[in-house]
C-alpha cells in the first residue's frame, strides 16, 4: 500500500474527500515548485499532481500549455523535476503524481524512469496519451517499481472500455468530467454523475474526477459524487500572475479544500 492507498483509505475513514491539486513543475521555476509542494499539505491539499512540461501537448488547454511552455524555457526537465521530489521528501509525506506524456518517459527510458520515481519518491504516473491497449510495457515497469499507474476514463468510454481502464490502474481512477482538452470552465456537464456511477460499478478503487473545475463550489458539487477532486488549471492561473503566487495559491487551496472536505461520504 503506498501513499495514494493510505491517503484514500485515511480520508474513506475520515468519511471525506480528497483534494488533489495540479501545478506544471518548473512554472515559474523549479524552486517555486518545490516551496509549493512543501506547503500545498498545510492548505488542505491531499495528493499532489506534478505536470511534467512537454512541447507537443494534446491533453492540455492554453493555460497550461503556457505554463509548460515558460517551465521548458527555464530548463526544466524531467531528471530536475525528480530532485524537486527528492527534496520535497525531506519535508512531506504528501502522495505525489508525475502527469506526463508518453514520449519523455520513453526517451527517458521506462526501467530507468520508473526506477528514478520511486527512488525520489514519486507514487503514481499519470500518461495521457497513452492508451490502455498500449501500456503494457509501462504498466510492468510501474509494477516493477511499486509506482501506481493511473488511466483515464472519459464520458465517451464504453463499458467494457471502462473495465480494461479500471483493470490498469493503480491508486484511483481519474475521470475526465468533460471531453476536450483542460482549463476552469464556467459550468460542467450535468452528466458527471452518471458518469462516475457507470464506473463505481466495475470499480473497487476511488475514482477521482478532473477537467474544468475553477471554483469552491463546483468543487463542492463533484465531491458529492466522486471520492476526489482534481483542480489545475484554475491553480495554474494564478501562479503565471507571478504576485505573491505562492500565497495567493495557498489560499486558493485552502477554500477549495474547505468545500471539498465539507462533503462527507
Amino acid at each position: 500500500m503506498n501513499r495514494i492507498d493510505r491517503t484514500f483509505k485515511r480520508l474513506k475513514a475520515q468519511r471525506r474527500k480528497a483534494f488533489i491539486a495540479y501545478i506544471t513543475a518548473g512554472d515559474p521555476d523549479l524552486a517555486t515548485t518545490l516551496t509549493l509542494v512543501r506547503e500545498m499539505p498545510d492548505s488542505g491539499v491531499d495528493i499532489i499532481e506534478l505536470g511534467v512540461p512537454f512541447s507537443d501537448p494534446i491533453a492540455d488547454g492554453p493555460t497550461i500549455q503556457a505554463a509548460s511552455q515558460r517551465a521548458l524555457a527555464k530548463g526544466a526537465t524531467v531528471k530536475k523535476i525528480l530532485g524537486v521530489v527528492k527534496s520535497a521528501r525531506l519535508k512531506t509525506d504528501i502522495p505525489i503524481v508525475l502527469m506526463t506524456y508518453y514520449n519523455p518517459v520513453l526517451r527517458y527510458g521506462l526501467k530507468e524512469f520508473f526506477s528514478s520515481c520511486r527512488k525520489c519518491g514519486v507514487d503514481g504516473v499519470i500518461v495521457p496519451d497513452l492508451p490502455y491497449e498500449e501500456s503494457a510495457d509501462l504498466v510492468a515497469a510501474a509494477r516493477e517499481e511499486a509506482v501506481a499507474t493511473i488511466f483515464l476514463a472519459a464520458p465517451t468510454s464504453t463499458p467494457e472500455r471502462i473495465k480494461k481502464i479500471v483493470s490498469k490502474s493503480r491508486g484511483f481512477v481519474y475521470y475526465v468530467s468533460l471531453t476536450g482538452v483542460t482549463g476552469a470552465r464556467r459550468a460542467l456537464p450535468p452528466d458527471i454523475g452518471a458518469g462516475i456511477r457507470r464506473i463505481r460499478s466495475v470499480a473497487d478503487k476511488p475514482v477521482a474526477v478532473g477537467f474544468g473545475v475553477s471554483s469552491p463550489e463546483q468543487a463542492r458539487a463533484l465531491a458529492r459524487v466522486a471520492d476526489g477532486v482534481i483542480v489545475g488549471s484554475a491553480i495554474v492561473k494564478i501562479i503565471s500572475d507571478r504576485r505573491n503566487a505562492v500565497a495567493r495559491v495557498s489560499k486558493f487551496a485552502g477554500k477549495l479544500a474547505k468545500a471539498i472536505h465539507s462533503v462527507q461520504s
